[in-house]
């Protein structure tokens, strides 16, 4: 396998690896409030998390940005945490701001999550001196496989909502408490490690 098929292949399994559990319950927590009916607005969220990863990923692998490891594992759960309160917050499912508020929380948590990937990326890289092509392909196995778990939601929120006919402010608010208990147990972990 080339270096491209398989950095892309290693970044589509980091995103939908269960021990990471941390970036699927971010992606649970970004797109419980929309419906498949939203997809342009999901797109739009999901690309704004992936600008914000993109950047400090590449910046980190080629040691532009240094940062703490234990800092940004104590920061990714609170990610998961604000998301998920803000979940609470919504009441309304006719959402008219072009760019609502969770856009700019996407992009802005998207750079913490970014440098959480960028510690497993660099050390598959090692001291290669030519990194853009492998940067380029786990980057974008990441969004496949963020793609994936995207799709996985609106499928839930489709069965759940649409088929099942659950109020979808309940459905929210109780996957929304799930994500926030697992997360808090993660940033126990991780405080206390």
């Amino acid at each position: 396998m080339n270096d491209f098929g398989l950095y892309f292949t290693l970044g589509r399994q980091h995103i939908a690896d269960w021990q990471g559990i941390d970036h699927i319950l971010f992606i649970l927590a970004l797109c419980l409030r929309y419906q498949p009916s939203d997809w342009r607005k999901i797109l739009v969220l999901i690309t704004a998390f992936t600008i914000g990863h993109s950047i400090t990923l590449a910046l980190s692998v080629l040691n532009i940005v240094h940062y703490s490891t234990k800092w940004i594992e104590f920061l990714i759960p609170l990610t998961i945490i604000s998301t998920a309160i803000s979940n609470v917050f919504v009441r309304r499912f006719t959402f008219r701001n072009k760019f609502p508020f969770i856009y700019f929380m996407a992009l802005f948590f998207g750079l913490i999550h970014g440098l959480g990937f960028s510690n497993y990326l660099k050390s598959l890289l090692g001291k290669d001196d030519s990194i853009i092509v492998q940067l380029f392909a786990f980057n974008i196995g990441l969004e496949i496989g963020q793609l994936l778990i995207v799709s996985g939601v609106l499928l839930l929120s489709f069965v759940t909502v649409g088929l099942l006919k659950v109020s979808r402010r309940e459905y929210i608010l109780y996957c929304s408490g799930g994500i926030f208990a697992l997360a808090m147990q993660l940033l126990f972990q991780r405080w206390l490690w």
